[in-house]
């Protein structure tokens, strides 16, 4: 990452760590669970290179971005918050957003709040979804999936203390399990010996991410803890409670969604995909990778870049080329 500028700035009452590369018209990069800005790292060198301003920050409660102990401040609304606020300090009055995994959650919601300052939306992985009748926690109670990773992530220590426990092979065991790599998808299940060993050890080196990138999160995560990312998983519920007044509200910015074949959340979320068309009437289109899984801007790089770079042509066409 050292071809890249690296900094912190206060944005809604928070210190952000931010890595940018690149002049031109922004682009504001939202990772997931459990990345960082690091997980942009191919896509800050195309854009920067294709003549964009490319600004990947880690998210509230990661890497060297502030994590604040209240677990309530980790709301969608504090993470788009932050997301306004950060281009607001870098006098930014308009930009492109994009997100992968949790990130894209963000990215979803700041273009429905702000479609002044977010001119156009890129979802990855996760797509833009109806608010439902129940918060997404209350359907797996009631289903009796308890066991599921989103609601074993509920209680505050838990998971931590097991993932931190061993942090690298936490890391290698999350990266692999979500990928494409393993024959049968990963299921969501937690079993008996915790979270640790409900994610599957590689039976090979991981040919998209090499012993350095993995070193890179384990000590973010080292020095961080699994707390602030845990956090936004704690506020599920909360956030359903908190977004009402959101409910059926359409984005019309220009948009697109682009989700590998081979990620596991791909049967849970088909249902939101099929509706995109009604939910995001801006969507311009949808790409589905073949062989690729959770992680596809790390895991496909080339053609996630190629994908982002002819939807920006399309947004700021005087930055083509």
């Amino acid at each position: 990452m050292s071809e890249f500028t690296e900094y912190d700035v206060q944005a809604n009452g928070i210190r952000l760590h931010v890595t940018e590369a690149g002049s031109g018209p922004a682009v504001l990069l939202c990772h997931g669970f459990p990345e960082l800005g690091h997980s942009w790292r191919h896509q800050l060198r195309a854009l920067a290179d294709a003549g964009y301003r490319a600004i990947a920050p880690d998210m509230r409660g990661y890497g060297r971005t502030e994590a604040p102990a209240d677990t309530g401040r980790y709301t969608i609304f504090h993470l788009t918050g932050d997301m306004v606020s950060l281009l607001g300090e870098l006098g930014i009055a308009q930009a492109a957003i994009v997100g992968h995994d949790w990130g894209a959650p963000v990215a979803w919601t700041a273009a429905q709040l702000r479609p002044d300052l977010f001119k156009a939306v890129l979802g990855l992985s996760v797509p833009h979804a109806r608010r439902g009748s129940i918060s997404s926690l209350d359907k797996l109670r009631r289903a009796g999936l308890h066991a599921y990773y989103q609601l074993y992530f509920q209680t505050p220590g838990v998971a931590e203390r097991e993932l931190e426990a061993d942090v690298d092979t936490a890391m290698r065991r999350i990266m692999w399990s979500l990928s494409a790599g393993p024959p049968t998808p990963w299921n969501g299940m937690i079993g008996s010996q915790g979270a640790l060993d409900a994610f599957w050890e590689p039976d090979a080196a991981m040919p998209w991410i090499d012993d350095a990138d993995l070193a890179v999160y384990g000590a973010a995560f080292r020095a961080s803890g699994f707390a602030g990312a845990l956090n936004w998983y704690r506020n599920i519920d909360r956030n359903w409670d908190l977004t009402g007044a959101l409910d059926g509200l359409p984005i019309a910015q220009p948009a697109w969604f682009a989700i590998g074949d081979r990620d596991p959340i791909l049967r849970f979320v088909q249902p939101s995909i099929e509706a995109l068309p009604q939910t995001v009437p801006g969507l311009l289109g949808t790409s589905v990778l073949s062989g690729v899984g959770h992680w596809l801007q790390q895991e496909a790089p080339d053609a996630v870049n190629a994908i982002m770079l002819d939807f920006l042509a399309r947004v700021f066409p005087a930055a083509r080329g």
